[in-house]
């Protein structure tokens, strides 16, 4: 159980790593509310459960004898976010039209959050480097470790993000009785996606 407890610890200090995943979380919760953001939860945990997959199989050595693959999945991700970024810079209403129905179908942010998960480079650097370490073939079957690693990193995932969209939710309704303060709030976190993506780019084509 040493090994468990051990990378329990390491995919919580991961997960709580501001970057992409989370960025998607704060911006679906703020845009369109709670159920946005369970709903990019849900999305994202889904693509931690294919990460966790690719690492048991062995796809994710693909990306190591492929750097271009690697490198192109990291542009496409965080162009993604920039790209969200740039429309809350550039839309000032972007907070403000706050409605009772979502702009964005609960079914539409869940892919969408899920494509964010499966482009974090971050997920990769870490199936290929950490995950493999705490399979051990002579405990038995690797499929049943690697649900168990699965079930571990969903629980991180879920704890941690779930926080997040519970704590943009509250933000969101005091952010609906001042409109410069909207405004104001959406510039900062338009220009916090920006930099998350830049810095994801940058630290991820390092580590590549």
């Amino acid at each position: 159980m040493e090994h468990l407890w051990l990378y329990a610890v390491l995919v919580a200090g991961i997960v709580v790593l501001p970057g992409m995943d989370m960025a998607f979380v704060l911006a679906s919760t703020l845009v369109d509310g709670r159920r946005s953001g369970a709903a990019a939860v849900a999305g994202i945990v889904l693509g931690g459960m294919v990460h966790v997959a690719m690492g048991a199989l062995g796809v994710g050595l693909l990306l190591q004898h492929f750097p271009m693959a690697f490198n192109g999945l990291l542009l496409a991700g965080s162009l993604y976010v920039a790209w969200m970024g740039y429309g809350l810079l550039r839309n000032t209403q972007a907070l403000s039209d706050v409605q009772d129905q979502p702009s964005r179908p609960l079914h539409s942010t869940f892919v969408r959050a899920t494509l964010t998960c499966l482009m974090n480079p971050k997920a990769y650097i870490f199936m290929l480097a950490v995950f493999p370490q705490f399979i051990r073939p002579q405990l038995g079957n690797i499929a049943a470790q690697s649900i168990v690693l699965g079930a571990i990193t969903a629980t991180a995932q879920m704890v941690v993000y779930g926080g997040v969209a519970l704590a943009a939710a509250q933000l969101r309704v005091w952010l609906q009785g001042s409109s410069k303060s909207q405004t104001a709030f959406s510039h900062w976190l338009g220009g916090l996606l920006v930099l998350t993506a830049v810095w994801t780019l940058w630290m991820g084509w390092r580590a590549a």
